[in-house]
């Protein structure tokens, strides 16, 4: 596989401690839950059996996710400094929708990282997509969106 995805720090150990989590306490927790079904009897009409198959197949499905990203990603280092915008950057835009400005400060992070409440927009969103190489006091128009908008960097950190 070429794609590599795109981690930082604190989403790594996030996600190996969410594959501990799954191996260690959901599956044993699961196991269980399909023994104690098993043990009512018919498992053709069993609500508590197909509940529980169900559940271990979500966590089998989301352990082999995290296994294929633990072993396939980059890690994203914070720019020590940087004149210019890439991953990892955290930007200070003004914004000019319709005659309205507004300041926003965005973290580029990766596609696994991307939160847009906490502002961490995936390199691959079309505001970073935009912003990507550009340096303090570009500005440059935001197209990929329904309305399409401005805005105008004022700081990289």
């Amino acid at each position: 596989m070429d794609n590599k995805y795109e981690l930082t720090r604190e989403k790594l150990f996030e996600l190996q401690s969410e594959l501990r989590q799954l191996i260690e306490v959901g599956k044993p927790q699961v196991i269980k839950e399909l023994s104690a079904a098993r043990d009512q009897g018919d498992l053709s009409e069993n609500a508590d059996y197909d509940a529980a198959k169900n559940k271990q197949s979500e966590i089998e499905n989301r352990i082999a996710e995290i296994e294929t990203i633990l072993n396939n990603y980059t890690l994203i280092e914070k720019p020590t400094s940087s004149k210019n915008v890439r991953i990892g950057s955290t930007v200070e835009v003004e914004r000019d929708i319709n005659g309205k400005t507004s300041t926003k400060v965005y973290t580029i992070v990766g596609a696994v990282d991307a939160d847009p409440a906490t502002n961490k927009i995936s390199n691959d969103s079309p505001i970073a997509l935009a912003i990507m190489g550009k340096a303090i006091g570009d500005s440059v128009k935001i197209t990929n969106v329904e309305k399409p908008y401005q805005i105008t960097i004022k700081k990289i950190n």
